[in-house]
């Protein structure tokens, strides 16, 4: 099977392509799309991988679903493409940025691609959804998949940055060695959670504290 992905994880996940699951899944996601409207579009559900090849990946933060808006989901998590308002739960995001890294400049717009570049892997539990369907993915094998990059990171790389919001990315933290990667854990920047531990959370300084005194370039947030 021909999966789109980039190299260095190609060769990282390659055993998992050719599993029973991922062919199962395959082909759920190629007759959703053929039948309905589902995000992100198709060439861009792979598009965390290609923005932040595993050689260079320094940071996962982890997301549970892509946006099921038209024209939001763009195949990384949190994140939306130019042009696009805002979601609630990024403007948090960036409200506890600018709180934690004043000196940042303020966000030029919702697209995160600029984090990727620099190494920030933005994973989805579910790379993809159905139209104003919330979860219609999940449970199809998605997270089996997504599972495996988190462990073949904590397995394969040192002195990761895991970045884990709100209770469903939390218990991601099995999958993790903490022996040899930072876990920074807060509740989620959503509306109805950020004021339960989001905000104050400071998780652009720790992670960029953690990546100087390991010898790796800080990101500019």
């Amino acid at each position: 099977m021909s999966i789109k992905i980039e190299e260095s994880w190609r060769k990282v996940l390659k055993d998992e392509f050719e599993k029973p699951y991922f062919q199962h899944l395959t082909a759920f996601v190629r007759g959703e799309y053929a039948t309905a409207t589902v995000y992100p579009p198709g060439g861009q559900i792979f598009h965390a991988f290609e923005a932040c090849p595993f050689d260079k990946t320094k940071i996962v933060i982890l997301g549970q679903d892509p946006y099921h808006g038209r024209g939001q989901a763009h195949g990384l998590a949190f994140s939306v493409a130019e042009g696009v308002r805002t979601p609630p739960s990024l403007q948090n995001v960036f409200k506890e940025l600018q709180a934690d890294l004043p000196e940042t400049p303020p966000a030029p717009n919702g697209n995160l691609d600029r984090w990727a570049e620099q190494g920030v892997l933005l994973l989805n539990a579910t790379l993809t959804v159905r139209a104003a369907e919330p979860a219609s993915h999940q449970k199809k094998g998605w997270e089996q998949f997504t599972d495996t990059v988190i462990q073949r990171v904590s397995e394969q790389k040192e002195y990761v940055v895991f970045i884990l919001w709100g209770a469903s990315a939390q218990k991601k933290v099995e999958l993790i060695d903490e022996k040899k990667h930072l876990v920074l854990k807060a509740a989620h920047p959503s509306p109805y959670a950020a004021d339960r531990g989001f905000f104050g959370s400071r998780p652009f300084s720790k992670t960029n504290e953690y990546l100087r005194q390991h010898g790796l370039e800080p990101i500019k947030w």
